[in-house]
């Protein structure tokens, strides 16, 4: 999930700084590491917050998931915040991989609305706080398809799309869901059958040769530069992706999407708990929600602070679809050993490697 190129390259250079074992300068009241998806954070916040609490940000940005959780489990790194999404915050509480975060210290919870607590990832509400919220869908350009695209199965259709020109998710969850909705399944089915049948549906597809490429942030040039006549991806980067390409349109699946939140988490490697109190009440001000707005794109968890947005942002139904449409959303969850493994078979079954 992912945002404007120039947020992105401050914080890959950041990154870099930390890889090549320059760290950044302490700030007179340490650091605090903070490990999050590729372009999703307004990079000024950072200096805010190193102004306001004398704490120095060390930043760094993963691009999955997937990806996060290897990073973690290696036990290479120390990460003080992460940002998951739902599913994954699930597998890390279910691995004892979190820590119980201590609310005296978060007053700025309280911004946060009641529907986006007591989610199924966190019932408790123990370790998260929730940072942003959206849905998947299709992005497509009009001038390159022969009619309207209404619904995941127009991905699969060789009389609607030509030769490589789809863009895919790059990532297992994501990607294969797309199939199973296609097919009529549940995003979270734990049937065999159901999760071979998708990909199985991935694989015409990929044959069919409608597939140009399996993407994350490579779709903002692709989509922008015309390259493609259709990709999948999140809901808010359609509205950053719209600044580049005017002509661009966004598909909210005639047979759902997947609803996900995104929320800042404390891993249990993390070694200046205090600092990382600090950063995620900071983030969670009203204030810091709105800058955070600007370039990312993403709904908010807070009613005050989305009253704060310009009107065609609070009125937009990409970011803030209707209640009778996220009906027809689901959320991921935490699935079982045994099928992560077999996600990870199938998914060298499509020929692409999976994460770690």
């Amino acid at each position: 999930m992912v945002k404007r190129i120039l947020a992105f390259g401050c914080a890959v250079a950041m990154c870099a700084t930390l890889l090549s074992g320059c760290s950044a300068p302490s700030g007179p009241n340490g650091v605090v590491r903070v490990y999050n998806w590729g372009e999703y954070i307004d990079t000024d916040l950072l200096d805010q917050f190193t102004e306001q609490t004398g704490i120095a940000v060390h930043y760094s940005t993963y691009d999955s998931n997937e990806n996060m959780y290897t990073k973690l489990r290696s036990g290479s790194v120390n990460y003080d915040v992460i940002i998951p999404s739902d599913y994954m915050i699930s597998r890390l509480i279910h691995e004892n991989m979190l820590m119980k975060l201590d609310f005296s210290q978060i007053p700025n919870y309280s911004n946060i609305d009641e529907q986006y607590k007591s989610m199924i990832y966190d019932p408790t509400n123990e370790y998260s706080v929730p940072y942003t919220w959206g849905t998947t869908g299709i992005i497509y350009n009009p001038a390159m398809v022969d009619r309207p695209i209404t619904k995941w199965a127009d991905l699969f259709d060789t009389t609607l799309l030509k030769k490589h020109s789809v863009l895919m998710f790059d990532n297992s969850r994501d990607c294969i869901a797309i199939a199973l909705m296609a097919l009529g399944y549940d995003i979270n089915t734990t049937n065999p059958d159901e999760i071979k049948a998708a990909v199985d549906l991935l694989i015409q597809q990929k044959e069919d040769g409608l597939v140009q490429a399996y993407v994350m942030d490579q779709i903002f040039d692709k989509m922008a530069n015309n390259e493609a006549a259709a990709g999948v991806y999140y809901a808010g980067d359609y509205l950053l992706m719209l600044e580049d390409n005017p002509d661009l349109v966004w598909v909210q699946p005639e047979e759902g999407a997947n609803f996900f939140l995104d929320a800042m988490c404390v891993p249990t490697t993390c070694q200046n708990y205090d600092n990382a109190m600090a950063f995620i009440n900071f983030m969670c001000d009203n204030t810091s929600y709105v800058k955070n707005f600007e370039p990312i794109g993403y709904a908010l968890p807070s009613s005050e602070a989305t009253a704060l947005l310009d009107e065609e942002y609070r009125n937009s139904t990409v970011l803030y679809p209707s209640l009778e449409y996220l009906s027809t959303c689901n959320t991921f969850v935490n699935l079982e050993p045994a099928i992560l493994e077999l996600y990870d078979s199938e998914w060298l079954r499509l020929g692409l490697t999976p994460a770690g």
